[in-house]
């Protein structure tokens, strides 16, 4: 009898289809191994600048404002160029200080030709997040975040220009310190993400989220359960140029729909906006591309995971201007002084 030297057919298609299983098999493990170290590495991100918050509290005897600057900037300016050289940009801080000779010092109004303002900070960039959206093409060639400012079971915008506290820690040309936060530094949410909205469908786990705001009528008001109620799965809402890229970009711009995140809906959750401007009324949602909900840093400086299933109580309710949240354990976590009880935290 001869020798066989070489596989059948049979042998060598049962071969590839036992790859091919074990493939099928490991690749959803790998990613999932893999999200879980994007994860952490984006807990560490917020971390460290849940530390530069406090150097820069202890240096100022003050948070910063989410909103700052001069009438030149039109008032615009970000709390995130205060925090530039406690998380080593001192350079890029210096840039903006000193100006261009063209643009004065702390620069133009952030949607303005500015060299700064253009720069990627990575450290503000979650490593979830996809490359597509990061790309600065993608909105006026400024540098994006997906960390941003609580400010708290409220959605009150200045529309006057003049300073406002917010319900949470971070107010437009108002500094927070730790004395106004009496519900307790480990109680009260400082920092969450954002994940960057795009021109495509925005969704993040088959959801519309922050980065596709549903434009609500200006007589409506902004009704949280109204806004929750767009958050059917598999549903895909229309959305505006005007709206769809507001999440998360310019850094150097402090207006809440681009930096800031309301307490009120859970994170993933729909955002609505009054008008289809960056300034207007809304309720802004945290948001990330992590499977169940989004990362968010504590004025003790602690990191938590909020999931997507917390506590937001009674949304029939619109935002309160004093007392206990109406919107459950996540409302109470955005208030900074709402006589919450924290053992309900």
């Amino acid at each position: 009898m001869k020798k066989r030297h070489a596989f059948t057919l049979v042998e060598l298609l049962v071969v590839i289809a036992i790859i091919g299983v074990l493939i099928a098999l490991l690749l959803p493990a790998v990613q999932q191994a893999r999200e879980a170290a994007r994860r952490m590495s984006c807990s560490n991100q917020l971390k460290q600048l849940g530390l530069a918050m406090h150097n820069y509290h202890d240096t100022y005897r003050a948070l910063p404002a989410r909103v700052g600057g001069t009438d030149y900037q039109l008032k615009r300016l970000s709390g995130w160029i205060g925090i530039l050289p406690f998380i080593e940009e001192k350079a890029l801080y210096d840039r903006i200080a000193s100006g261009d000779g063209v643009e004065p010092s702390f620069g133009p109004r952030p949607w303005r030709d500015f060299a700064p303002f253009e720069t990627q900070v990575q450290k503000l960039i979650c490593p979830s997040e996809t490359e597509e959206a990061i790309n600065p093409d993608k909105y006026d060639g400024k540098g994006s975040a997906n960390y941003a400012f609580s400010i708290g079971d409220c959605c009150r915008y200045s529309l006057d220009h003049q300073a406002y506290e917010s319900r949470g820690v971070f107010s437009f040309y108002n500094y927070c310190n730790f004395k106004k936060i009496t519900d307790g530094l480990s109680n009260t949410v400082m920092l969450g993400e954002k994940g960057l909205g795009t021109d495509e469908k925005n969704l993040i786990g088959g959801i519309v989220v922050t980065g596709s705001p549903w434009v609500v009528n200006d007589q409506d008001g902004i009704n949280p359960g109204i806004c929750q109620a767009m958050r059917p799965l598999g549903k895909r809402y229309p959305t505006s140029t005007e709206t769809a890229n507001f999440n998360g970009r310019r850094w150097s711009d402090g207006a809440v729909n681009l930096q800031g995140f309301c307490t009120i809906l859970a994170p993933n959750s729909p955002s609505c906006s009054r008008k289809t401007n960056d300034w207007s009324e809304s309720i802004t949602t945290a948001s990330s591309y992590h499977p169940g909900g989004a990362n968010a840093v504590f004025c003790d400086g602690s990191v938590s995971f909020i999931p997507e299933t917390i506590d937001t109580g009674d949304l029939s309710k619109m935002a309160p201007q004093s007392g206990p949240s109406p919107y459950g354990v996540w409302g109470a976590m955005g208030s900074k002084s709402g006589q919450e009880s924290a053992a309900g935290l």
